[in-house]
């Protein structure tokens, strides 16, 4: 096991927005965290990576706590962002050469991650650009080398997606399918469900704060009482007070 959310109740107020929320994300698993805008999706996430306290649950990664012991914890844990975040007056060379430096990575070994990922995502020749120079899609390259060169054992993608062309997507998804083998866990927030159906292992379907299922699509497909039922059926079923549990 490596991230375990346990009854987490939590938001911006003292109003909760996740109401008692408990999944797993196993080592060599890739978990689609799916819903509508304002479901909960980014709460969650921002709860994982530290930026909000639980009011009440918990969240470890390998029984580790935040709060009990910050290093560790996020030493653990590479965290890709739905918009990108990078320092304006750094180049592509000195994001990295922080990131190394963030995750106390070995230098040498960091680098040749980073010059594998860099080629893949063709930015090997940019080392020496800004962000000012870098499209959408750029930064979100820039991202994802930055997450994906630290080899965390537990990754948080947000949206990954977008901005992206069909040929660095393929590059990301072939991604983090070696991070799987590697046995990372990957907790992935998308709404691209056709491109979720055909590659998490597992579904934790969020709806006004609450899961309302959660399973491989076969189980969701159970509950739904549809062996045909496509992701997206599913998610609009639940959406607009479909076949699913409460």
């Amino acid at each position: 096991m490596a991230l375990k959310i346990n009854g987490l109740v939590g938001g911006y107020s003292r109003i909760p927005v996740l109401k008692d929320i408990s999944f797993e994300v196993n080592s060599g698993q890739l978990v689609g965290l799916i819903g509508l805008n304002g479901a909960g999706k980014s709460t969650t996430i921002n709860h994982i990576i530290g930026l909000l306290e639980p009011q009440k649950g918990n969240i470890t990664i390998d029984d580790v706590k935040l709060k009990d012991d910050p290093k560790t914890y996020k030493g653990k844990l590479a965290y890709m962002p739905e918009m990108p975040v990078l320092y304006q007056e750094l180049t592509l060379k000195e994001h990295l050469e922080l990131t190394v430096m963030a995750y106390n990575l070995d230098a040498a070994n960091a680098w040749k991650r980073a010059n594998e990922l860099l080629k893949i995502f063709r930015l090997d020749n940019k080392l020496d650009w800004f962000p000012a120079n870098f499209s959408k899609g750029m930064r979100q390259k820039v991202m994802i080398v930055c997450a994906f060169m630290t080899e965390a054992q537990v990754y948080v993608i947000d949206e990954p997606f977008l901005g992206l062309d069909p040929l660095a997507t393929r590059d990301l998804l072939n991604l983090v399918d070696n991070e799987k083998k590697r046995g990372a866990a990957i907790l992935m927030s998308t709404h691209v469900l056709s491109t979720a159906q055909e590659h998490c292992d597992y579904f934790v379907l969020l709806h006004q704060g609450k899961i309302r299922a959660q399973g491989s699509l076969t189980e969701l497909r159970s509950l739904f009482k549809d062996k045909q039922a496509s992701l997206t059926d599913i998610y609009l079923g639940m959406t607009q007070g479909g076949n699913t549990n409460e």
